[in-house]
């Protein structure tokens, strides 16, 4: 059978304003012209379903990630030596400085760390009664993430806004990104700071990637961006699951019930927030070899991009996929990846988001919207910026 060259073309901007904010609905019509579609205002494949977004991330060795990640050139250049803009060995060796931080094993040793942190958040919460969904999903990974990575005290108030700069400036170069650019530059100064100064605090993941240098294992310019590596992904998509958690929780009550009744299915519920409100919306791939996808001829050297937002709403892969429902096997969503390049930190995501759940889930027996949603405008982060809620204690 032929492969397919004519492929359907989508001229709308996924990345303007209003896309950002209201996402779903571009979605649809993309998966609606096919498995393969062009996106004309950039230049790029786009892969809207389940099936073909699955297959990218698993054949890393066709759809490369050292090539950059991102939509624009400035991004991908400036992320070369990254975890996230490599491929095979070279980006295996660098997963292996750090996989023993994030083993089940080591993420048990901080269970109980974890838990207390999150009935201290939730408390506090409830006893305020009525509060910003953002900050109380902000509070708990401020108060693990920025301790592990190893940053030091002084500069922390500006990670969140870096971080977030740091995935705006993987979109396209539109005035989002540039907006932010200043910001993820700031980020990488202080990282290159705080190896220089070697500030990194004692026995976290910076510590150990300076000693990694000192041994010649990694080369010192390597901290820096490895430490950013960590930082940025850990605290965005978790502040994201946990206020998406507590955003549909609010609109579905009979699923906060659900859960109340059932404690257990916590694990379940976490996997089906991160698959309806998918954290990253999308990264690219280049093709490293002319090759096919879905019968579609794809070009060597093509970047494609890959919709996670788009595939975790598939109808071909999900039952009723606009539907929450905490009870639905989503084990298999892709909002944490795949793959060799699964997130390495969604581990310690499971577990801050199911442990700020529990906490609530004992204390809250409603959760109620007083005020509209609004949603943060970012290339590549799905969250909230704000969402004012009463909690009603139980």
């Amino acid at each position: 059978m032929p492969l397919r060259t004519d492929i359907p073309v989508y001229r709308p901007d996924l990345y303007s304003a209003s896309a950002i904010r209201d996402t779903y609905p571009h979605y649809a019509a993309l998966r609606e012209l096919g498995p393969v579609v062009w996106l004309s205002k950039h230049k790029v494949y786009a892969l809207p379903r389940y099936a073909e977004c699955r297959q990218a991330l698993l054949d890393d060795d066709t759809f490369a990630s050292s090539g950059g990640v991102g939509l624009n050139p400035v991004a991908n250049r400036v992320g070369q030596g990254t975890t996230l803009f490599s491929d095979g060995e070279d980006h295996a060796r660098r997963r292996s400085l750090l996989a023993h931080r994030l083993t089940p094993r080591a993420l048990r040793t901080m269970k109980g760390t974890v838990d207390q942190q999150a009935a201290a958040v939730a408390e506090d919460a409830v006893a305020r009664r009525t509060v910003d969904a953002v900050e109380v999903a902000t509070a708990l990974p401020m108060s693990v993430v920025p301790d592990l990575v190893g940053w030091p005290q002084q500069g922390r108030e500006h990670l969140l806004r870096w971080a977030g700069a740091t995935f705006d400036a993987l979109g396209p170069l539109n005035c989002q990104a540039a907006r932010t650019l200043p910001a993820s530059l700031g980020m990488m100064r202080y990282a290159r700071a705080v190896v220089r100064d070697r500030s990194a605090l004692d026995g976290s993941m910076g510590h150990d990637l300076l000693l990694a240098a000192d041994e010649g294992r990694i080369m010192p310019a390597e901290c820096a961006t490895m430490m950013i590596d960590y930082l940025a992904p850990s605290l965005d998509t978790t502040i994201s699951a946990i206020s998406s958690a507590l955003y549909l929780f609010a609109l579905h009550p009979e699923q906060w019930r659900l859960l109340k009744a059932d404690p257990d299915l916590v694990p379940k519920a976490v996997n089906e927030v991160v698959r309806h409100q998918s954290p990253i919306r999308a990264f690219s791939r280049t093709a490293t070899r002319d090759t096919e996808l879905a019968g579609t001829a794809i070009p060597k050297g093509s970047r494609l991009l890959v919709l996670y937002g788009s595939a975790n709403r598939d109808p071909l892969e999900w039952d009723d996929p606009d539907t929450f429902d905490i009870r639905r096997d989503a084990a298999r969503q892709l909002g944490f990846g795949q793959g060799t390049h699964g997130c390495a930190g969604q581990g310690l995501a499971r577990m801050e988001t199911s442990a700020i759940l529990r906490a609530l889930v004992e204390r809250v027996d409603r959760i109620e919207t007083t005020g509209p949603p609004e949603w943060a405008l970012n290339n590549v982060i799905h969250r909230l910026e704000r969402l004012p809620l009463e909690l009603i204690p139980a």
